[in-house]
């Protein structure tokens, strides 16, 4: 267990914070492109600072304070031009660097020195990259924004789904190194929310936790697997500081504020082979429900919901003062420990882990997959349709995904998709 303090530490977020300093230090993944073709501006709040995210009319994106140093006008609501976006209060435009470049009044009256140049905005970077819009809220100059191997992956159908779950990251991050959570808070639990009562899924029977460049990667043993199986010699990701990778998607556990995350899941799913060549147009973004509006109960039927609900359960922020901590949880001890070594870095000058300053070293990065096939050759319809990739025939990991996209990923894929989840099928 952890003392106060400690999960003090680990947990608040908010500017000035050892680790809201740290989680500043790197790229985050805040929306969709796609969010943006029927929009301008978005209001969005990252670790406690409430901002407004923009694509200007030449293509360009922002993110600023959300309000005007002015007179303190809402920038949500704001115009946006071709560089920049103009408060809808007095006119005054801001640049992406948040530097005011035009005050019409003050402009028309002033001589001599500009009043506008005594005036900023807070501003932060904001960079695109497989689909997502990625903000770096730290000091400069910023690091590279890592280029993961899967973000250049063609022939393939992607989406993007945001949730906002009313917890702290942390107990989301957790999970990205708990493999023996999937025997019970998906594999058993779906036994039972199908109505039965086993057999239960396979035991875990070894563990092992590995720390390498970018991450953690957990590995393990079930009754149905044995030790030259991939599980084990290469197992799942957890990636530093708050994401998952698990071969064919991605899962950030973006703080929102301290009671709050955004769950950012990027789903890839390659093809048939008699579909390639495959291009894709524009990845589509949409929001994951987390509560039946019938019953006003959290979801429960798909793979992340029930991760959610995991969270959920530990509290807005989880007492870590009372946990009982088990052999399992050495992934999480290693990770805890990680943490509170970066905040010491941090506080000494020096950058803390996974940080990339070289270019070279941020492209086409490769990181472990148990099984590479499913990207790298992909399937037949006929195997698909068999069913050797339960993956490709139906999003089992959000529920709530728009006919629309179903529809795209129906077209994309050359087969019916079911948007059912992981307990129904």
């Amino acid at each position: 267990m952890l003392t106060s303090e400690q999960n003090e530490l680990l947990t608040r977020v908010g500017p000035g914070t050892p680790m809201g300093e740290l989680l500043r230090r790197y790229w985050q993944p805040i929306a969709g492109v796609s969010e943006f073709d029927d929009r301008a501006t978005k209001q969005v709040r990252l670790m406690g600072e409430d901002l407004v995210l923009y694509k200007d009319l030449s293509g360009g994106f922002g993110l600023v304070d959300r309000h005007c140093p002015h007179r303190r006008s809402d920038l949500s609501y704001g115009f946006v031009e071709n560089c920049g976006l103009r408060c809808n209060y007095h006119g005054w435009l801001f640049g992406a660097d948040g530097s005011c470049l035009e005050q019409p009044y003050e402009d028309t009256v002033s001589t001599g020195t500009s009043h506008r140049d005594k005036v900023k905005v807070k501003a932060y970077p904001v960079r695109t990259l497989g689909g997502l819009l990625w903000a770096y809220l730290g000091p400069l100059p910023a690091p590279e924004l890592p280029e993961w191997e899967a973000f250049g992956w063609t022939n393939g159908f992607v989406q993007i789904v945001l949730s906002e779950i009313p917890c702290n990251w942390l107990q989301g991050q957790e999970n990205s190194i708990d493999p023996v959570h999937f025997e019970w808070m998906h594999a058993n639990w779906s036994v039972r929310l199908r109505g039965n009562r086993g057999p239960y899924a396979p035991k875990h029977l070894k563990l092992d936790f590995q720390e390498f460049d970018h991450g953690y990667t957990y590995r393990r043993i079930r009754e149905d697997t044995d030790d030259q199986h991939a599980l084990w010699t290469v197992g799942r990701v957890c990636l530093w500081p708050n994401g998952l990778f698990t071969g064919d998607h991605f899962e950030y556990r973006v703080p929102i504020d301290d009671t709050n995350m955004l769950s950012v899941g990027w789903f890839y799913n390659r093809v048939p082979r008699e579909q390639e060549p495959y291009v894709q147009a524009s990845i589509p973004t949409w929001r994951g429900p987390i509560v039946n509006e019938e019953t006003g109960e959290w979801i429960t039927t798909h793979v992340m919901n029930q991760d959610f609900i995991a969270w959920l359960g530990q509290g807005a922020i989880a007492d870590r003062t009372q946990e009982h901590l088990g052999r399992s949880d050495r992934g999480v001890g290693m990770i805890r420990r990680q943490f509170m070594r970066d905040m010491e870095r941090i506080a000494e000058g020096e950058d803390p882990k996974a940080i990339i300053r070289d270019p070279a070293a941020a492209r086409s990065i490769v990181l472990p997959i148990a099984d590479r096939r499913p990207v790298d050759e992909g399937y037949s319809l006929e195997e698909l349709r068999a069913g050797k990739s339960f993956h490709h025939t139906r999003f089992m990991f959000q529920a709530g995904q728009p006919e629309a996209v179903r529809a795209a990923q129906e077209e994309a894929m050359g087969m019916a998709i079911t948007t059912k989840g992981y307990v129904d099928g």
